[in-house]
This record gives structure tokens, C-alpha cells and sequence, in this order.
């Protein structure tokens, strides 16, 4: 195995049976390619917060979640913004 591979997931993560699915989903891939991967839900609150852009950096890709409405639109665009902006991978389902 590699260096895990550390994956944003922008959401608010409530159990629900897709936000399961996404948790297994990255990891039967990560499995598949050989690879390790640390998952990190980001609420979307916590988006609008000035150590944002921190957690943001963290990631090595990001992920926005199904599951709108989110608690806070304007999070889940600020972290849209920032992996465009930054030339982040990312995927929005």
C-alpha cells in the first residue's frame, strides 16, 4: 500500500443510506487500485469558517455529496469555488 489518498467529502454527513454509499464506494476503489484511503466529511458550515481553506488543503480531492438541501449552500459553493479555483480533483454527484 501507499500513502492513503485523503478525500473531502463536502456534505453533511447524516447516515443516510447514500451517504453510506459513498463511504463504501471510495473505499472498494481505493481497495481495488491498490491503494489506501482517509475519508473526511466536511460540513458545510464549518465551510464558512476562516480555517476553512486549511481543511480544504488538507484533501487531496474533493468530493460534494448527494444529499441537498445542504445546512449551508453557501459552504458547499465556497468548497466548490476552492477546488476550481485551486485545480483541486473533484467530483459532485
Amino acid at each position: 500500500m501507499t500513502d492513503a489518498l485523503r478525500i473531502g467529502i463536502i456534505g453533511d454527513y447524516d447516515g443516510r443510506r447514500y451517504h453510506r454509499a459513498t463511504n463504501e464506494a471510495l473505499a472498494h476503489a481505493a481497495a481495488t487500485r491498490g491503494c489506501a484511503v482517509e475519508l473526511q466529511w466536511l460540513p458545510t458550515p464549518s465551510l464558512l469558517e476562516a480555517d476553512a481553506d486549511a481543511s480544504l488543503a488538507a484533501c487531496d480531492a474533493l468530493w460534494c455529496s448527494p444529499g441537498s438541501p445542504y445546512q449551508s449552500e453557501a459552504g458547499a459553493l465556497a468548497a466548490i469555488r476552492f477546488a476550481r479555483e485551486r485545480g483541486r480533483p473533484f467530483i459532485g454527484t
